[in-house]
This record gives structure tokens, C-alpha cells and sequence, in this order.
């Protein structure tokens, strides 16, 4: 588990594919003295599990699910990701819940300065919007973001000046893939609503033949 802010970034030294998985090498500065072989670290918000420490980094395997819903397929030797260790019990939950687990992958439409801050506009599919609403939270490439505004294929978020200098957000350009996780409350809502409505229906059924065949009475 994690919040989405993102403790720093890191490098890409290579990204090795073994069949449909791959391999990944990161270089970084942030501090992994307490970062254990089997642990979860997010890259650009996609949860990996650490698999060797290096001088300068570490090592992790990318799944071929996780290559798939991530732009961890397009990164290549150079490129900078974010970085976030797993929240400990004792952390500031400054962010928001995040999973670490990738939605689906949105383009960049649009970036537009405003003051001091970058107003970007995000592209998704239409099954990942019904999950974003305004002044909620999404994640963009790992970073806690709170919604502006919501379209039917499209959001807004602000990004002050700190998080574009400290993450990838700065940089990215328009026609870029991001990352998106949505948040898991409005997921776990809807399938509780449905399933509600599942078995309203179910109890106002007729108690006829069918029915006690298909319960196993006949």
C-alpha cells in the first residue's frame, strides 16, 4: 500500500524482456537502507517487488499483467520513474490510499500554466472515469492528484510547482502515457450497490417450479 507521494525518481538502466515478462534495473537516490529483497516499491505507481538491491538501485521483475495496463512496456535505458517505498503503519498518510495496482493508461491532452502551477488534462477510457469524480483523488504515474474537474473521457488536475520539479509530471508532454489508478473506495461501492440490487431482485422472485429446481428442492 502507499499514498502517492513520491519520494523521489529514479533511472532507468535497462529493461530486459524474458519471454512476456521483463526485467527491470533502477538507478536512484532515494534511500533504500531499509528496502529488504521482497518488498513493494511503486515505479511510476505500479507495485513491484523488489528482487536484488544494487549499489545504485535495485532489481525488480514486471510481470506480463503488469506490462500490459503499465507504460512500463515504452520505458527504455535513460528514462526517469517515480518512486515510492510501501507506507509503514507509523507514516503520514498525506496522499491517499493507493494500491499500487494500475487501472489503465491515459495520454496527455493537454498542459496549460496557470500562476505558478500546470493544469493538465488527462485522456482515460470511459470505464475508468466513472470512477473519478471532482475534488476526489487519482493517481497520475503514481502521484496523489486531486480531480479538478471530470468530463466523460477526460480530467483535470493541478500540479504545483514542488510536485513537477520533484516527479516525472513536470516533464511530461503532451501525447505522454501516464498511469492511472483510480480510487478503490468507488469501486468497492459499486459492487456493493450491485450486488444489493442482485439480491433485491433475487427476493422479490416468484417462488415457482423454476425456482425450486434451480435451488435444488425438485
Amino acid at each position: 500500500m502507499f499514498t502517492g507521494i513520491i519520494e523521489g525518481m529514479g533511472t532507468v538502466r535497462s529493461l530486459a524482456r524474458k519471454g512476456e515478462d521483463a526485467f527491470l534495473t533502477l538507478d536512484t537516490a532515494v534511500d533504500l537502507a531499509e528496502l529488504k529483497v521482497g518488498d513493494s516499491i511503486a515505479v511510476n505507481g505500479a507495485c513491484l517487488t523488489a528482487t536484488a538491491k544494487t549499489k545504485t538501485g535495485f532489481q525488480a521483475d514486471v510481470s506480463a499483467e503488469t506490462l500490459e495496463r503499465t507504460n512500463l512496456k515504452t520505458i527504455k535505458t535513460g528514462d526517469k520513474v517515480n518512486l515510492e517505498k510501501s507506507l509503514r503503519l507509523s507514516d503520514f498518510l498525506g496522499g491517499h490510499i493507493v494500491l499500487g495496482h494500475v487501472d489503465g493508461v491515459g495520454k496527455i491532452r493537454q498542459k496549460t500554466e496557470k500562476s505558478n502551477s500546470i493544469i493538465i488534462a488527462v485522456d482515460v477510457t470511459e470505464h475508468l472515469t466513472r470512477y473519478i469524480v471532482e475534488k476526489g483523488s487519482v493517481a497520475v504515474d503514481g502521484i496523489s492528484l486531486t480531480v479538478n474537474q471530470c468530463q466523460e473521457s477526460c480530467f483535470y488536475v493541478n500540479v504545483i510547482p514542488h510536485t513537477a520539479q520533484a516527479t516525472t509530471i513536470g516533464f511530461r508532454k503532451v501525447g505522454d502515457a501516464v498511469n492511472i489508478e483510480t480510487d478503490i473506495l468507488g469501486k468497492y461501492v459499486e459492487k456493493l450497490l450491485r450486488a444489493g440490487r442482485m439480491g433485491n431482485k433475487e427476493q422479490n422472485r416468484k417462488i415457482d417450479l423454476n425456482f425450486l429446481t434451480e435451488h435444488g428442492y425438485l
